[in-house]
Formats: structure tokens, sequence, C-alpha cells
């Protein structure tokens, strides 16, 4: 007998004209008629769609098999001597949008194919059920390899945020409330981003949401088994599904949810320490004692963090742990635990003006003003000729600085002059010595706030359940079955 699970709708690429292919019958259906073309065009003669196709976005409306719609469903016919006959292809996805590896690809995927208008493209989304979902979604974002553990913690957690995402959008949507995710001011730009972004699916298919290649990652016997096992399962604190976020590194302590988003706090996404000695206490019920014991937001305690190579989960260069996390795109990035970046000035001046359509002039200085627990900075005073700005938070930081992001905002800045001489205090320094060239040295890959994905692959490797795994980065929350 066949489990219930609830479906999801995922917003896949977004374009001026979609290409693609239909491996089986599709019937057209659930479509909003052209408010400039007449009246709803689906076919009264079950007209079925098969093989190449596409559909091309002209002002607010899509032009299909040449009739225009506002909205349009293709709906698989199932054919039991046809394996294929519930799938489709769509061609030149972008994955990793605007990440070093961006690239292209033709991806496969399976059941209903809707087309919207979004953002003033075509829109491309999947509707699929959650389960089938998840079996993708882990074999993206973790290797097949992985030990059963994690892959059993990493279905929990990714059903839950998924959860909790479509409850938020369904909370945004009934209150009829825009969502405020920045603040700007001549002095000031802080930003986050998160799932409201997306109003009229529930997630995205990129990094941005959770990685969803569809059928494109096949799904192995370990990651069916892992999905099975849990199915239906989320992690939950007082009756609420966790908005359970997770990321590559956390350099070895994690962040606290406001830091990163809206402000708001979550008692079970803290500033916990990843090694072995917060798990002992974990393990005791002492979740207090697991938190970090360096105030990190304090300025000298951050850089000698940074500067540090503390014990943790995540300090491995084991390949055959990091292959369980990172695919091969993600494996050209190297020395994430602690890294470094080198800019002159002219090209740190060029990237943020690029990146943030802010022209600072010639940047002079990079201020830390604010960090979270975790040491990533909140708040950086990026000093100009033109324009002195205060940004925030950690990703807009990240995407300011760098031509696709810099690893995390858990960084501290080195300024040196063309004597090669490190430069402690320029608001007292003679204009000849201006800094030449910035060094940023930081820790960890992502925003760092729950669970760290290299970090729980070690601890599965290491023989720790998966239970015991979610119980490390999210303390206070409970396992619970909600279908």
């Amino acid at each position: 007998m066949e489990r219930r699970q609830p479906f999801v709708s995922v917003g896949i690429m977004h374009a001026d004209k979609i290409k693609f292919k239909l491996n089986g019958n599709y019937k057209l259906s659930g479509c909003k008629p052209s408010e400039l073309h007449g009246e709803c065009m689906c076919q009264s003669e079950d007209k079925p769609y098969v093989g190449s196709q596409e559909v091309e976005q002209r002002g607010n409306e899509l032009l299909f098999d040449g009739k225009f719609y506002k909205e349009f469903i293709l709906t698989p016919v199932v054919d039991e001597s046809n394996p294929d006959s519930e799938t489709f292809w769509l061609r030149d996805v972008v994955i990793g949008v605007n990440f070093h590896w961006e690239r292209k690809e033709d991806e496969k995927f399976k059941g209903v194919l809707k087309f919207i208008i979004d953002g003033g493209k075509a829109c491309a989304v999947n509707m699929i059920g959650i389960e089938d979902y998840l079996k993708s979604v882990i074999s993206s974002e973790m290797n097949a390899s992985s030990s059963p553990e994690l892959l059993r913690a990493h279905a929990v957690i990714s059903r839950s945020w998924l959860m909790a995402q479509m409850e938020k959008r369904r909370v945004i949507k009934k209150n009829e409330q825009p969502i405020s995710s920045c603040v700007v001011t001549n002095d000031e730009v802080t930003k986050w981003y998160d799932r409201e972004d997306h109003k009229l699916f529930d997630v995205c298919a990129d990094d941005h949401c959770q990685r969803y290649e569809g059928l494109t990652k096949e799904s192995t016997k370990n990651v069916a088994k892992a999905v099975d096992a849990t199915w239906g399962k989320v992690l939950s604190y007082k009756g609420e599904i966790c908005d359970a976020r997770f990321y590559k590194c956390c350099g070895g302590v994690l962040e606290e949810f406001e830091n990163a988003w809206e402000p708001k706090h979550y008692n079970y996404l803290l500033n916990v320490r990843d090694n072995e000695e917060a798990t002992k206490a974990e393990a005791n019920g002492d979740f207090k004692d697991a938190l970090s014991k360096d105030d990190l937001t304090i300025e000298k305690n951050a850089e000698k963090w940074i500067l540090g190579n503390p014990d943790s989960f995540c300090n491995t260069h084991d390949k055959k742990i990091l292959s369980q996390v990172l695919n091969n795109y993600d494996q050209e990035t190297e020395n994430f635990y602690r890294w470094k970046v080198d800019y002159t000035v002219d090209e740190i001046s060029a990237i943020a003006k690029k990146r943030s359509g802010i022209d600072f002039g010639t940047i002079t200085d990079m201020i830390p003003v604010e960090r979270g627990t975790s040491g990533r900075l909140t708040k950086l005073k990026i000093v100009g000729t033109k324009r002195t700005v205060t940004v925030g938070k950690e990703l807009e930081i990240r995407k300011t600085l760098s031509e696709s992001h810099l690893y995390s905002s858990a960084f501290i800045v080195r300024k040196y002059n063309a004597a090669g001489e490190e430069i402690k205090n320029i608001s007292n320094e003679a204009n000849e010595n201006r800094p030449v060239r910035f060094e940023l040295i930081g820790a960890g890959w992502g925003h760092g706030v729950g669970l760290c994905q290299i970090g729980a692959a070690v601890m599965g490797e290491r023989g720790y359940k998966f239970d015991q795994i979610l119980l490390h980065y999210y303390p206070n929350s409970e396992i619970v079955k909600k279908y």
C-alpha cells in the first residue's frame, strides 16, 4: 500500500524562453486564460503533448503551442509500459546561482510541470510529493556513499525545513502582509535573504533553498532507505516544526538564527561548539555547557578564534568523509575550515561597486561593527573616498566582497601599505600610507546556523546515531512523526 505524502511546489528555473521535453503524454489543465487574447484555451479534446516543447514569456503572459496563458499545468498520463511516462527534461537549468561553480545543465524531473510568470520571466515549477522530492534533495546535498546515520539525519532536517517554509508561506499568504527583509539608509544597507522571496511556489531548486535536481541526481538505495526509515518525521520544538537550517562547515561553532535572518530567536538554533566535549554535555542534558565558552561577539576573541585551529568535528581533510558531503563541483573548494582571500584596493573597490551597486570610490578601510555568536560579521563598515556604508547581514557582506560569495562572514581584515607593512590604525595614518592591499582571513563555509554537514559526516563516521547528530545541532528539539 502506497504511503501518504503531501505535495510541494518547486520553482526550478526562470528564463525568457524555456525549452523542455515531455517523455510521455501530458495533458494541459489548470490554465488561467489570457487577459488580452480571450478565453481559456485548455484543450476540450484532451490533446496530448509529448516530445520537445517550448514556452516563451511575452509581457505578462506565456506563449505555448501558439496560444497565450497567464499560467498552465501539464499533467502526465501514466503509461505502465513506459517507465518514463511521468518524466520530463528541462533544458539549460542554472545551478549554483551567483556562486563560483555556477553552470547550466539539462535536468530530468518527475511529476507535474506548471508554468507561471514570476519576476517578469517564464518560470517552470515541478509539483511533486515531499518524500519523492527529498530523495532527490538528499542525493544532491549528500553523496550516496554517506553513512546511513548521516543520511537519516539529513532526511529529517530537509523535511523539517521544507515543511516549516511551507507553513510560513501559508501564514504570509493568509495575513497578506509584506515581509520586511531589508533596511536601507544613506549610511546603512542591511539585508537578509529567506524563503519569503518566493511567493508563487513553496521553494526554489537552488542553494537559496535546498539543492534539488530531480531525477538527474538518481536516488540510490541508501538514500531511499534513509527517506523511508524517517518517512514523515520532523524536528519539533514546543509543538512547532523546526526551521532546521544547514550549510557546509561551521568553522568550529554554530551561529544563532537572528544573526543571519530576521530578528527572531529560536531556542534550538544556538551557538553550540562543534566537538565531542559538547556532545558529552548534551548527552547529560546540559545544553548550556555545550555552548561556546568564548564570547566571539568581542573582536579580540573573534580574531583569536579565527586565527586559531580549534579541534572540531568539521576540522577535517579526510577525503573519504568530505566526498560524502561535497559533490564534484563543491570539491573544487579547498581550505574552507580556515581560508584566506587577498585583494588589491582597486580589485575590492571594483567588486564592491559591482556587487552592491554602491559607488564607494576607492575603499580605504573595512571596520568590523558587529559580530554574531560564532564570530560571523553581521555588520561591516566599508569606508570609501566617496561613501562610507555599514553593510549587513552575513550574506550581504559575503556577496559585496566577492565576485560570487565569500565562504562565510567569519573573517578578520588585515591591511597593508605599498611597502608590505601591516597598517594597524588607518584613521591616523598619512595619505601616503593608505592600504594598497586587503587580506581577509576567515573561518567556515556558509551561514553557520543549524547542522554543519561536514561536522555531521564526521559524527556519522565516528558512530553517532542520527538522533544524536540531530540533538547536537538542534538542542532542545525532538523528533516527531507528522504523517
